[in-house]
């Protein structure tokens, strides 16, 4: 080799990416699991994505919550499903703590609130105005609620704040907090054999939009602040007196030390982005179709190849 062929090479490699050169650890990629269909789904598709990668990947069951300070500490790796309404401020305490990085949004917009099947707006006309709801209480009274309205919330950990939400703004309605996921969509069922009203948590993307047309509830409009400032929102003091946001995000989040731990992996993270139906068609695969997550992740690659394929480097 001449020198000036000596030269060039060097040149080449002082302006060469370092990550073109590193190579992923070869310590597994921890990635959570919660409690709800689509995102138990999407870790494991996003997990057998990262394992074609050439990467190791182990998977925990972590609090919905508490899994921001887990990833921030660098005890699990990354995050696929920031949803704003339910985790937004979860997100940014930890954000900044430092330690966790924001990884870019999916295309999916996302919403999260009350929500009731369109046989419950014909026993009260008025919805989807919660004002109206409120109205329509007693129809959704039950032995354990007694003269007031039922409203079925989500799992305690989801801290959906319903409570705190009747609170403000002064409605007739007992919160029930369901135990899973599951059980929320037990309670439409059964509800949809006599047409029953019911009100329950719900978001999308979801598979339920297919199975049962519905409504989200509208109440005041989500004001940035309604859940820290009581000046914000009609009530001047409480907190938690407006709705969700309508177009929330949904985030995906890592530990500041992946890029450098596993650069190659941080690289298909950057680039995974699902739309709506894609995440519905992940929990429908649970929800409806009863596969197990493993299986569900398997169905959905083998079906979209040309979606995900693109992302892996």
């Amino acid at each position: 080799m001449n020198k000036f062929t000596t030269a060039l090479t060097a040149g080449v490699l002082t302006l060469a990416p370092l990550s073109a050169f590193a190579a992923d650890s070869d310590d597994p990629i921890v990635i959570p699991i919660h409690n709800w269909s689509s995102q138990i789904v999407m870790s494991n598709v996003v997990g057998q994505m990262l394992e074609q990668n050439g990467n190791a990947v182990e998977y925990v069951t972590t609090d919905s919550q508490a899994v921001y300070e887990s990833v921030r500490l660098g005890d699990v790796t990354l995050e696929l499903e920031v949803w704003e309404g339910a985790f937004g401020a979860s997100f940014r305490a930890a954000l900044e703590k430092g330690g966790i990085v924001d990884v870019g949004d999916h295309n999916a917009v996302t919403r999260e609130d009350w929500w009731y099947p369109m046989w419950t707006k014909d026993a009260c006309p008025g919805l989807p105005s919660w004002e109206a709801l409120n109205d329509c209480a007693a129809l959704f009274a039950t032995a354990e609620t007694g003269d007031k309205g039922r409203y079925l919330d989500g799992p305690v950990d989801w801290l959906k704040h319903g409570q705190e939400r009747v609170e403000a703004l002064g409605m007739d309605f007992v919160v029930v907090n369901a135990g899973s996921a599951a059980a929320l969509w037990a309670e439409i069922g059964s509800a949809e054999t006599d047409k029953r009203p019911v009100v329950v948590f719900n978001w999308t993307p979801n598979f339920a939009e297919a199975v049962w047309p519905g409504e989200f509830v509208e109440f005041p409009e989500w004001v940035d602040g309604c859940d820290k400032d009581p000046a914000v929102g009609p009530n001047p003091d409480a907190l938690y007196d407006c709705g969700n946001p309508a177009t929330g995000y949904l985030k995906k989040a890592a530990w500041d030390g992946m890029a450098d731990k596993w650069p190659s992996a941080y690289s298909v993270l950057e680039k995974v982005s699902f739309t709506n139906p894609q995440i519905a068609e992940m929990a429908k695969l649970v929800d409806i179709d009863e596969m197990e997550p493993e299986e569900a992740a398997e169905a959905w690659l083998a079906d979209n190849k040309d979606i995900w394929e693109a992302w892996l480097n």
